[in-house]
């Protein structure tokens, strides 16, 4: 079946639903999310939102925390945009129904690592879950918004593949929301517009703080299709998830760092003035690789984060959730320290894209965590990724929009359903399971916080194995979201490992033990294309 409309959005967070709001007074949009309306990686986001409210900060010093965090690799236009456009886009969003804390009539402000102020809004420990549940509820209150749940993108529809020009006009989507899985189930979405806001890869390795949908969808559907992606080697691994062996995706907010919360060894003894003057207030990649080194020294499964010394009752109200959270692992937060490890939590590369998120393909925009805009450099601030959801999602809607009306009327191109072919359902899901498994365990050895080239050597050589039985497994059966989320992890680990590759120094969130130090001559954003491999270009001011 083919469908029809202005706006074909692939993703459902912050990004995309602010886009969808600001494009449908213009357009029709349909935003396609592939579990539920409100499972999205920025409902889980703990922490907050970066912005400058307060007259004791300014733009410049957020935009300067962002270029330290960066480690030379932020695209400074990019920067100044979103520091200097964020409070307007935040009013908005309050305007769309999100609540913050408040301290009396102003919005209380938090802290958080790499930050040199408090600007940081937030709704206690909960900030993007509800943020999604205002950006959802706008939504669906729309006329010109059609939210579908359940639905999976396959592939990008390009006119190159049926003899016409570079151009992208829409995707082929997995309908899972019927009760049975047919051939029939596979929809041809054409839009004026596709806009891809898939979020991160997280489950690319092993421990993530990422929900099960952050798959690195948009960006190894992009790739397929002939577009341009940048700095996949910056995973940003978050330092403090909460370790228990049944606690899932948990991760404990750099917003306790903020408050004071210490880390310590297993027998107590604090340890991040050993390896940065700031302690527990570096940014994420110092302080992630500071665990991970002390944990490989010392042997231990984890480390120790410890805010007990901060009045109870306060603990409980300022970070409900975690509170709660850890008490049901059996763990309080209010008296005894918790037990943590890193794990990945944020790419800060992905498709790479301008000031209004086009993409290197036409018809094609990127948004949100799967575009690389150079915000984020070689690591991100945090709390600034919400920012940049909101500013990026506003920004591609204005041009779209006016995109979109120069082709009112005009005719869709002519393109075909899917084909099945003899593909046919599977019997041995096992292969599925098994693969994934492998795949991100071979990630979380060989291309996590420290790396190597003899590491990088073995993660290529295994992941092109596994490609080699995916690709075979996916022509012989019909698609299936997990089988579809499989081969996309596939591309995104088949990527950072590319980019980390051709990145001979340690810089940001990138470190490899055979150039350990920073070479200023590569100050240079690393890109890779179909057919093209990853290689260095000096990082652009956009």
């Amino acid at each position: 079946m083919t469908r029809t409309t202005d706006l074909l959005v692939i993703g459902g967070g912050i990004a995309g639903l602010t886009l969808a709001l600001d494009a449908a007074a213009s357009a029709r949009v349909v935003v396609v999310t592939k579990r539920n309306r409100f499972e999205s990686n920025t409902a889980y986001a703990q922490g907050g939102l970066a912005t400058v409210l307060s007259p004791d900060d300014s733009p410049e010093a957020h935009k300067a925390d962002t270029l330290v965090a960066g480690a030379g690799l932020c695209h400074e236009v990019v920067v100044d945009k979103c520091v200097r456009e964020g409070p307007e886009r935040l009013a908005e969003l309050i305007a769309r129904g999100a609540r913050f804390d408040m301290h009396g009539e102003k919005l209380a402000l938090t802290r958080e690592g790499g930050h040199s102020a408090r600007r940081i809004v937030h709704h206690a420990d909960a900030t993007g879950s509800e943020i999604q549940r205002a950006l959802v509820a706008a939504c669906a209150a729309h006329p010109n918004i059609e939210l579908l749940e359940e639905h999976t993108a396959i592939d990008l529809i390009m006119l190159t593949s049926f003899g016409g020009p570079d151009r992208c006009v829409g995707a082929y989507i997995l309908d899972e929301s019927a009760s049975t899985s047919s051939a029939h189930n596979v929809e041809t979405w054409l839009a004026r517009e596709t806009v891809l806001a898939t979020g991160g890869a997280g489950k690319v390795y092993l421990y993530t703080t990422n929900p099960d949908v952050a798959t690195g969808d948009g960006v190894a559907m992009a790739y397929r299709a002939g577009a341009e992606i940048g700095n996949m080697e910056f995973y940003q691994f978050h330092p403090t998830s909460l370790y228990h062996p049944r606690a899932k995706n948990f991760l404990l907010s750099e917003a306790l760092r903020g408050e004071g919360a210490v880390l310590r060894l297993p027998d107590g003894t604090p340890f991040m003035d050993r390896h940065d003057p700031r302690k527990e207030l570096a940014p994420r990649d110092i302080v992630a690789r500071a665990i991970d080194y002390e944990m490989k020294r010392g042997g231990f499964e984890h480390v120790l984060l410890d805010i007990s010394h901060k009045p109870a009752d306060w603990l409980r109200q300022r970070f409900p959730t975690i509170h709660e959270s850890c008490k049901r692992w059996g763990y309080d937060l209010t008296s005894e320290p918790i037990p943590v490890v890193p794990s990945a939590h944020f790419m800060c590369g992905g498709i790479t894209t301008d000031l209004h998120g086009r993409t290197t393909i036409p018809g094609l925009t990127a948004i949100g965590e799967c575009a690389f805009t150079g915000l984020h450099g070689a690591n991100r601030l945090a709390s600034n990724s919400l920012l940049e959801g909101l500013v990026f999602g506003h920004r591609a809607a204005v041009r779209i929009v006016s995109q979109v009306s120069e082709h009112a009327g005009a005719p869709y191109p002519e393109v075909p359903e899917w084909q099945t072919g003899a593909a046919v359902p599977s019997d041995e899901g096992v292969v599925v399971t098994h693969n994934w498994d492998e795949l991100r365990r071979t990630m979380w050895n060989y291309v996590g916080i420290v790396r190597s080239d003899a590491r990088l050597r073995r993660a290529a050589r295994r992941i092109a194995l596994l490609q080699e039985e995916i690709r075979e497994y996916y022509w012989k059966h019909l698609v299936t979201r997990d089988l579809l989320e499989l081969r996309n992890i596939a591309t995104v680990a088949e990527l950072i490992v590319g980019c980390a590759s051709a990145r001979k120094e340690s810089r940001g969130l990138h470190h490899t033990l055979d150039y350990p130090d920073s070479d200023d001559r590569l100050l240079a954003d690393t890109i890779v294309k179909r057919g093209v491999p990853a290689h260095l270009r000096p990082a652009s001011s956009v």
